[in-house]
């Protein structure tokens, strides 16, 4: 478990594919928009393609072989989000949460409502050492009063970032989980042959309870699955005690609040990272889940594992991960599917 050495020969694919999806807005239950984006990248490069009733983007890779599974890939393509609750009559909107927002980091945020109006978030005056809570912010869209509000009770809006490239390590308002669903992309785009029938998941609501895996892996009974996803750090001052670090390659998941990976695809995620040189990661952590859940948990249970990104700031405006370890994931991924799966 090496560290990685910064790269200074970079994909402009890859970074330009990572721009699209993290400045392309979808908050949980509003895919509509990224799941076309991800459409546009793919449809070229899979066997077949469909939009279940949820709104999973699902495509096919591959008929299984002598010695194949049916293999499913999930990588989760919406985000947090907030949702309108009231507007006053000054036009100042209330909103509630989608998914996991903290008031902190929301404040001064400016927002984009999926209706294309856009906003900023304010805070009422705060009492000395204390902090903000949901119900002391609102969105000022500009608006004079509440007939002149662009935005009404139940509009969805995602936080507004643009993409940072900062050499190194990366910096978007959507990293989680857009990264993984580029990574998901390169590596589907690479798979040139595999043994396995392979179904690249784009699901969604998964910010709101992991509910468009649970679905899609219902519906294709995968042999085994990996959930693609991003996992916080340790690396930065003060911060929890966490082994995982940016720039020392993706981690594999053993255990998150959701659910414990089946040891037998750790053990098989391990083996390909040694196998193909590659640095990695072992990952427990204390608090969090993905799809890996939901996939573990589909029909009589199927073996379930997680490809993790370092990601530091999750669930803030301005996420950040290592390019070197969005490449090695791209790899791990490939080198993970190309070959007969032993879980020993």
């Amino acid at each position: 478990m090496t560290k990685t050495q910064p790269n200074n020969t970079r994909d402009e694919a890859l970074l330009a594919l990572i721009r699209k999806l993290v400045e392309t807005p979808g908050p949980s239950g509003q895919e509509g928009l990224i799941r076309a984006a991800v459409l546009e990248e793919i449809k070229a490069h899979v066997d077949e393609v469909r939009t279940d009733a949820l709104g999973n983007l699902i495509a096919r890779v591959g008929t299984k072989q002598a010695g194949g599974l049916r293999v499913m890939v999930s990588a989760h393509i919406d985000e947090i989000g907030l949702m309108v609750t009231h507007v006053d009559a000054n036009g100042f909107a209330r909103f509630i949460a989608i998914g996991g927002v903290s008031p902190l980091s929301c404040i001064g945020g400016r927002v984009l409502f999926m209706n294309g109006a856009r906003g900023v978030i304010g805070c009422e005056r705060l009492e000395p050492n204390s902090a903000p809570t949901l119900e002391k912010l609102f969105i000022d869209t500009g608006a004079l009063s509440r007939e002149d509000c662009p935005v009404s009770v139940g509009d969805v809006c995602g936080f507004e970032r643009p993409f940072l490239d900062l050499g190194a390590h990366l910096v978007a308002k959507s990293m989680d989980d857009r990264v993984s669903a580029a990574v998901a992309i390169q590596a589907l785009r690479a798979l040139k042959k595999t043994p396995h029938e392979v179904y690249f998941v784009f699901s969604v609501q998964e910010e709101v309870g992991l509910r468009g895996a649970t679905t899609a892996a219902y519906g294709v009974n995968p042999d085994v699955g990996l959930a693609v996803d991003v996992t916080r750090t340790g690396d930065t001052p003060r911060t929890v005690k966490m082994e995982v670090a940016l720039d020392k390659g993706p981690a594999i998941k053993v255990r998150d609040s959701s659910f414990i990976a089946d040891p037998r695809v750790v053990n098989w995620m391990v083996a390909a990272a040694k196998a193909a040189k590659l640095p990695y990661q072992l990952e427990v952590l204390e608090a969090g889940g993905t799809d890996g859940r939901a996939i573990q948990l589909a029909h009589a249970g199927v073996p379930a594992g997680c490809l993790s990104i370092p990601c530091r700031y999750i669930h803030s405006p301005s996420e950040m991960v290592s390019y070197a370890d969005v490449e090695n994931a791209v790899k791990l991924l490939v080198q993970l599917l190309s070959e007969e799966i032993k879980l020993d």
